[in-house]
């Protein structure tokens, strides 16, 4: 049967996370040379590699179930931790799509315990599965339905997102209504290139591809206000359009077309009050605020 040494795994994860050797060994407190024997020693074991020697390394398709175990063992460590000394922190790396966490998201943790803190990775709703399979995080929104392995799934609820616009704006592209013509010339603006909502919009609205000028704002109450100030036309959660709407700053150029994205609660199957915690604050604020 084979064993593993959780030095092994702290000095695999520490060279994922800083991205080299030298690195992690400044993390670890221990040399260069240490940090690469360890992960040798692992891999021999192993019988596989585990970390390509890149810049920044990589962890491989081998490498993905020891890095996970490490982080639950880390998890467990926190919250051990966390349970027996004063003042001390339990840090949860979690994923979260930007809408997300300019939304409700961050009441919900707000709520939370002082003992329990944060590593909030933002990461497209459509791609943060891909932190969980790497071990990055403990748990994740997500659009992914099917749970990753070693991982509970749960669905809390859906964000609909409306094309939106400053009514000069759409007094000046959409005169005759956002149609194929208008859409392929007015500028739009994009959360950043994983940001597809634009697109899908426009699939529905054109049987021909449409390229139109785009905006790349990488901030959700950013992207939102650059589509007030007329920047651009762009698909915008309900979360975010209300107050605008009633004021006259925003106009909805299709109403009754709209976009819903279910979102879905992954996390480890690792059982640990803290996780547990976060769990029921996250979907009690799901309950409130999504459809």
């Amino acid at each position: 049967m084979m064993t593993i040494d959780n030095a092994q795994l702290r000095a695999l994860a520490a060279t994922i996370d800083r991205g080299s050797f030298d690195l992690a060994a400044a993390q670890l407190h221990i040399t260069p040379s240490a940090v690469s024997q360890r992960i040798k020693a692992l891999e021999t074991s192993a019988g596989r590699v585990l970390v390509r020697r890149t810049k920044p390394t990589e962890i491989t398709d081998a490498g993905l179930p020891y890095l996970r175990l490490a982080r639950q063992i880390d998890a467990l460590v926190q919250d051990v931790v966390s349970g027996s000394e004063s003042g001390a922190r339990a840090g949860v790396p979690l994923a979260v799509n930007s809408d997300s966490l300019a939304t409700w998201v961050l009441p919900a943790l707000a709520g939370l315990p002082d003992s329990i803190t944060f590593d909030v990775r933002r990461e497209d709703q459509d791609h943060s599965a891909e932190l969980l399979r790497a071990g990055t995080v403990m748990a994740a929104i997500t659009t992914d339905a099917r749970p990753v392995h070693g991982c509970s799934v749960t669905r809390l609820g859906s964000m609909r997102y409306r094309p939106m616009a400053n009514p000069r704006f759409a007094a000046r592209w959409f005169t005759d209504g956002p149609t194929a013509d208008a859409l392929a010339r007015a500028p739009m603006v994009v959360f950043d290139a994983k940001d597809d909502l634009q697109d899908r919009f426009l699939r529905g609205r054109s049987r021909r591809p449409l390229s139109p000028p785009r905006h790349s704002i990488p901030g959700s109450a950013d992207f939102a206000e650059a589509v007030r100030l007329g920047l651009g036309w762009g698909m915008v959660p309900n979360q975010q359009i209300l107050s605008g709407e009633t004021d006259g700053l925003l106009v909805d150029l299709a109403p009754g077309r709209h976009i819903d994205v279910v979102l879905y609660w992954q996390q480890w199957t690792l059982h640990t009050p803290v996780l547990a915690t976060i769990y029921e604050a996250i979907r009690a604020a799901a309950a409130e605020h999504l459809d």
